[in-house]
């Protein structure tokens, strides 16, 4: 499970790179030749590098799903009664909730 702490880095990451990105593309637009060239390879590097770190994130909340679905899979394998329980409760408390709109 990925935890808040390092939710918050990925997303603070994030948003320093699209930052630095965007400061880079305000600098190409006064840029000509050699440094031209040398701020489109910088941002080349800064959008890779967001992309990786969005996809180590996809990867563990894929990994997280997956975990989720699979003990839910075997809790209502252990105890099928238990889940017909609350899976019949959570339909009454919506159906109430529903029915007073």
């Amino acid at each position: 499970m990925i935890s808040e702490a390092t939710r918050e880095r990925l997303m603070s990451d994030v948003k320093s790179l699209m930052a630095d990105a965007d400061e880079i593309v305000k600098s190409m637009a006064s840029a000509t030749g050699e440094k031209a060239a040398e701020l489109g390879e910088k941002l080349r590097v800064n959008l890779r590098s967001a992309r990786e770190k969005m996809g180590d994130m996809q990867v563990a909340v894929t990994d997280q799903a997956k975990a989720a679905a699979r003990a839910t899979d075997d809790f209502v394998h252990e105890r099928p009664w238990t889940a017909v329980g609350i899976g019949v409760g959570i339909g009454i408390l919506l159906g109430l909730l529903i029915n007073r709109r």
